[in-house]
């Protein structure tokens, strides 16, 4: 394989003029499709992968945090990550252990949710029952452990924690769809720098789409891994889907005193999340300062000064040691938010039966594309689920109003 870079070169013609599977979207999940197709012994067709923006610069796989937790509230996520921590740790023999293919292990510091109310313990504690039932490593500790464990944070107006640091930390979420994509592609994946304009329907069944670039493509196939435009996306089969960005804010930072440990990946009861970044710098992140509402899919801009007016005053609140924090890098990335219960929607549509989707993540998706990627593979390739059974998933919740919500959302 050659260096695992996001070509901007992708050609805008496809080369061929019926595939078996089209994929709008070649992010994260998109390419994870892809992937776990071309892996797939029993599949033998043509795959191409649409994606209008190959560098991903402006995908919420590029602004990704990079993080990794068994910490949900409802199973199937926590076994969801599960997967996701496999696929991780197997690295490289996923892609052949070709010697250019990094070691890219979990960063094991964890993740450390904090109460401050004896109410929330109680939902923690729920939680943590859940997630060790699945074989989690989460503990309730006191705020007196959090202390000796971590004596940088005020603690006094803690009441527990939620902490877990087997296989939850951060990881290369970058490196790995960039071997994704490159491992697709080469076995075969046909990838585009194009668009998805229009869909030709027949009753139930999607027979074509129509690229920006005028060609007529036909399908037998076709899913929607599109991220925050999967709404865009379903609109052209006439589907509504309940997806919008959301906009978060991530902060690089750097302090005259770093921790002498690593800092877990902390969220604090204001919902400011932070952790180590590098060796001696942190990375901190936060919803918006107002209501936590839609926004243009184009828009990246920082609406609000969200380090001074909210940032500052909680972390050095909560580790004095950072009262020298200074700002070295920042972005402005979009959750795909499903508005509907918070989870991912997985699998076909439940009338059009050739249209699927793999969108909605919430903020988790390059943590939970691997085993949404492989699901929506089995599905395509057999018909049902072989190992995962992501049926709770499934996009008819929505017309049902079955929702799966996911309280666990930072």
């Amino acid at each position: 394989m050659s260096d695992p870079k996001f070509s901007t070169e992708f050609p805008t013609t496809p080369r061929l003029g019926h595939y078996d599977v089209v994929i709008i979207g070649g992010a994260t999940s998109g390419s994870s499709i892809a992937w776990h197709l071309q892996n797939n012994t029993d599949f033998h067709g043509f795959v191409l992968v649409v994606e209008r923006d190959p560098s991903l610069q402006f995908s919420a796989t590029k602004a990704s945090n990079n993080c990794m937790r068994q910490q949900f509230a409802t199973k199937i996520n926590v076994e969801i990550a599960q997967y996701a921590a496999g696929f991780v740790k197997r690295h490289g023999s996923n892609f052949g252990y070709d010697p250019r293919v990094p070691d890219d292990p979990i960063r094991n510091f964890g993740y450390l949710y904090l109460s401050g109310a004896q109410s929330f313990t109680k939902v923690l504690q729920k939680d943590q029952q859940l997630q060790a039932d699945c074989g989690a490593g989460t503990d309730i500790i006191s705020a007196e452990d959090v202390r000796q464990r971590y004596p940088f944070f005020y603690t006094g107006d803690l009441d527990s924690g939620s902490l877990n640091t087997k296989d939850e930390g951060a990881f290369n979420a970058i490196g790995m769809v960039e071997w994704m994509r490159k491992s697709a592609q080469e076995s075969g994946v046909d990838y585009i720098n194009n668009e998805v304009i229009k869909m030709v329907t027949d009753g139930p069944q999607i027979q074509s789409i129509k690229l920006r670039s005028g060609e007529m493509i036909s399908v037998n196939t076709v899913v929607n891994a599109a991220g925050t435009r999967a709404a865009q996306v379903s609109r052209l089969a006439g589907i509504d889907l309940p997806i919008e960005a959301r906009r978060r804010y991530t902060y690089i930072f750097s302090v005259d005193d770093p921790l002498p440990q690593d800092l877990p990946l902390t969220i604090d009861p204001t919902g400011v999340h932070l952790r180590s970044y590098g060796p001696k710098d942190y990375l901190v992140g936060c919803p918006p300062i107002g209501p936590d509402v839609a926004v243009d899919v184009d828009d990246f801009s920082f609406a609000e000064n969200a380090w001074d007016d909210k940032i500052l005053p909680i972390i050095t609140h909560r580790i004095p040691q950072f009262n020298t924090a200074r700002v070295t890098d920042s972005w402005m990335g979009h959750y795909e938010f499903n508005t509907f219960d918070h989870n991912a929607i997985v699998g076909a549509h439940n009338t059009m039966k050739n249209f699927y989707f793999c969108v909605g993540f919430s903020g988790h998706g390059s943590q939970q594309a691997p085993a949404c990627g492989r699901a929506v593979a089995e599905l395509i390739v057999y018909g049902v689920f072989k190992t995962l059974d992501l049926g709770v998933l499934s996009y008819s919740r929505i017309p049902e109003n079955r929702p799966l919500t996911e309280r666990a959302v930072i």
